[in-house]
């Protein structure tokens, strides 16, 4: 194991210009050449050296890996995914693929994965919808029809109910009200007047939340829901709790939370499910090149651990070896 922790230590990574302006843990791997990776893959793959394929598939960006893809498709006449497969199995494998797929296509597997089989997956589901940008939810429409031949809101609709259903196709479709000619702080307080009002009812009235927090930026909504506060003296969090149920509760605090603070709520989601690969390597995968770091700092102030450490607890061997790459780094 020393060795293996060793060989990712060593890999070059930290020239400093390549760290501006993100925030994620995977930078362009300097001096990158698809054809030498793909050599190095094949001769990996013939050794069935897996420590090789692990060093290469997590130390480049996803667009690298895009081009080592089809490098190797080019070259040797073989899709690359389906060679991982003939030599590799179970979680690493799984993650490895994940790897291997585009943004939108990672998103669409594992939006249609929570959806599939008995039961749905609904903070899942709403893990992807809420933390992606519109242009990212179009992307992942158009890739869940390549990859599944079926259409994205269809499967939602069929999967729940009907105002759940409201919510999170709102979230899919994001389309901001035309507020032109609206002063800010004249439109945060009426859409504070109007969150107050969907709740003082006898029964709350979820519409009005859902048409504010899916037509609005998340510049503005953190504003709304931090002046509605300071108002009601409550959080947002605990008052949805108490005037909603279901599957629309689990949404709406979802949204807040990912509107509030999205690193923290990834943190959250991390502690209480390490053990759930499916979550665990989607975090990991989709938030590599985004905002891993400040999701590494949440972690370490929710557990007082840091993730890197958590992961070289809960995992061994190839896994740990994969998953401690694209975390990166100990926080201390």
């Amino acid at each position: 194991m020393e060795v293996l922790l060793k060989s990712v230590e060593t890999v070059p990574v930290t020239e400093p210009e390549m760290w501006w302006g993100t925030l994620g843990t995977m930078r362009p791997f300097p001096n990158f050449k698809p054809e030498k990776d793909v050599r190095e893959i094949q001769m990996a793959l013939e050794k069935k050296d897996v420590n090789t394929l692990v060093r290469i598939l997590t130390n480049r960006t996803n667009a690298q890996r895009q081009d080592i893809s089809q490098a190797f498709r080019t070259l040797k006449q073989q899709d690359l995914s389906q060679a991982l497969k003939k030599l590799l199995s179970g979680a690493l494998v799984d993650l490895l693929l994940g790897l291997l797929m585009t943004p939108a296509q990672f998103d669409a597997h594992r939006l249609r994965q929570a959806m599939h089989g008995l039961g749905t997956d609904e903070e899942t589901l709403l893990e992807v919808l809420c933390t992606r940008s519109a242009q990212q939810l179009k992307d992942i429409t158009i890739a869940y029809k390549q990859e599944f031949k079926r259409y994205l809101e269809n499967d939602l609709i069929s999967e729940s109910s009907k105002v759940f259903t409201n919510l999170i196709l709102s979230i899919l479709k994001k389309e901001q009200e035309n507020m032109q000619g609206v002063i800010e702080y004249q439109l945060i307080d009426r859409d504070v007047r109007t969150l107050t009002e969907a709740l003082s009812g006898k029964k709350a009235d979820p519409i009005p939340w859902i048409r504010v927090l899916t037509t609005r930026d998340y510049d503005h909504l953190d504003r709304v829901l931090f002046r509605w506060e300071c108002i009601q003296g409550e959080t947002v969090d605990k008052a949805l709790q108490k005037h909603f149920s279901g599957d629309l509760r689990l949404g709406l605090r979802v949204l807040v939370r990912t509107i509030q603070n999205t690193p923290l709520y990834l943190a959250q989601r991390l502690q209480a499910c390490m053990k759930k690969n499916n979550v665990l390597f989607g975090i990991l995968v989709s938030r590599s090149e985004e905002d891993l770091l400040s999701v590494r700092v949440e972690y370490r102030r929710l557990t007082n651990t840091s993730l890197y450490s958590a992961l070289q607890k809960e995992f061994k061997g190839d896994l740990q070896l994969a998953l401690l790459a694209l975390c990166r780094a100990e926080d201390v």
